[in-house]
């Protein structure tokens, strides 16, 4: 294989043009009636390490890595040049009748770091896909065994599995499903198991006790033989970085084990180093999933790859089934790309060798600094895990409501914080960090300085305007 040619750079374009092109031609995601197809985001461009650079040219922290995904920093040549190696070697192959030797490498390291006994892997092109994928699985694994009925989905309130019909449905943040159509008739919405909007008066322990009757109580109202799967994230991330009750997840797979519904643990934040472990589930809260599901880090977001991990049970209960010729007529034009399994497969290489355990060793920094700014009137809570943080507002600390502040106060401080060198992912009252996992402590102190700093101008611009009085 030749040598690489030395890197040369994009072709520059004027930022004026990317806005006006935006705008005339580019619909982007999420957009709101009254704008789609008109209008222009903040442009990025270029990434170095955990800093981009926006059209204007300022530097800035790359607070939500990307989202949620670019776990080991921008710019690493490494991954540049697995991608063109592996592009002149084999660019793609259909996955219908051939396979490549790349995805079958990753699938052997992956199964390797997964819980239990979840040794097989199905590739996707990304998150949705994967969450699609499971449940996919689930609803043929239940029609070859003769349980054409056991189909439901139990989800839970603050959750965000994709953007694909059937993951989307799985959704429990109201703005998601406001204006949406979705499955409604095959899923089952439970209590968010946040702790910081639990009932007055009710201890985290309480909480958990709740959360697990209601889970228990569910099933002997709906009955166990209806229920194809729970789907939960270990950590609900866009939700707000929501770290459930000890010990409550472990008690949930309990009782799916019990009343054999399958558990989907939603791993498309949290794998891949977030938490310090390639997979949290097994590792970080005691869990063997029936499936995991995963993407973003699995490639640090330098190419579009998702999948999930499957039990060996499961494959051994369909390779025993009285219908050998039953057809999971599942997949993706993109299934096993052979640049994409390339390319996490150096990842998880840098992973291995270095950032995961670095992740372990700032991880308690950052969160411990993160921690201070519960010292401002304005923040009811800093919460988080490794190195995925929330700072959520609120309008006073005895109620903790955050519906009286203004809603844009998370796009506020984004604003303010943006001034000031350092990109944060507003979600209405609450700011997400998320930063890649090469960040060192000079660097999370900087972070933590300009997000004090943005929060600070927030409360004087909410007293200013007589939104609020704290």
């Amino acid at each position: 294989m030749a040598a690489m040619r030395e890197a040369k750079p994009v072709e520059s374009r004027d930022p004026e043009d990317a806005v006006d092109l935006a705008t005339r031609h580019l619909v982007q995601p999420w957009p709101y009636a009254g704008s789609v197809g008109a209008e222009a985001r903040a442009l990025i461009g270029e990434g170095d390490g955990i800093y981009i650079t926006d059209g204007s040219g300022k530097k800035l922290i790359d607070g939500p890595a990307g989202m949620w995904c670019i776990n080991i920093g921008h710019r690493r040549e490494e991954l540049a040049r697995v991608m063109y190696q592996q592009a002149l070697q084999l660019s793609y192959n259909t996955p219908w009748y051939t396979m490549n030797a790349p995805s079958a490498e990753l699938a052997r390291r992956i199964a390797g770091h997964a819980p239990g006994d979840l040794s097989h892997v199905f590739y996707t092109t990304g998150g949705s896909t994967a969450v699609e994928t499971a449940l996919r699985f689930m609803q043929f694994y239940n029609n070859v065994r003769g349980r054409p009925e056991k189909k439901l989905i139990l989800s839970r309130g603050g959750a965000y599995h994709g953007s694909t019909y059937l993951s989307a449905s799985l959704n429990g943040r109201p703005r998601d499903r406001d204006w949406m159509d979705g499955a409604d008739d095959l899923v089952v919405k439970l209590t968010a198991p946040n702790p910081f909007h639990r009932p007055q008066g009710v201890t985290k322990e309480g909480f958990a006790d709740f959360l697990v009757g209601e889970f228990r109580h569910t099933i002997e109202r709906i009955g166990a033989d209806r229920i194809g799967a729970f789907v939960g994230e270990p950590i609900q991330a866009s939700g707000g970085v929501i770290v459930p009750p000890d010990g409550y997840l472990r008690r949930i797979r309990e009782i799916c084990r019990a009343n054999d519904i399958l558990y989907v643990s939603d791993e498309v934040v949290t794998a891949f180093g977030r938490l310090g472990s390639v997979f949290a589930s097994g590792e970080v809260f005691g869990l063997d999933p029936d499936m995991i599901t995963f993407a973003k880090g699995v490639t640090s977001g330098y190419f579009p790859l998702g999948g999930v991990v499957i039990s060996e049970r499961l494959l051994e209960d369909l390779r025993r089934s009285n219908h050998p010729d039953a057809l999971f007529g599942h997949g993706l034009t993109y299934t096993s790309h052979p640049i994409g399994c390339a390319v996490a497969l150096k990842n998880l290489d840098i992973l291995e060798t270095e950032l995961l355990a670095h992740t372990q060793q700032v991880a308690p920094y950052f969160q411990a600094q993160l921690k201070t700014l519960e010292a401002l009137p304005l923040v009811g809570e800093v919460r988080g895990m490794g190195l995925m943080a929330c700072v959520e507002c609120v309008a006073d600390r005895e109620s903790n409501d955050p519906l009286e502040l203004d809603k844009d106060v998370g796009k506020r401080i984004d604003q303010h914080c943006h001034d000031l060198g350092l990109l944060v992912r507003p979600l209405i009252n609450m700011c997400v960090m998320s930063p890649p996992l090469t960040i060192t402590r000079d660097q999370i102190d900087d972070m933590v300085s300009i997000l004090r700093e943005g929060i600070s101008r927030t409360m004087d611009d909410l007293r200013r305007e007589g939104v609020w009085n704290g």
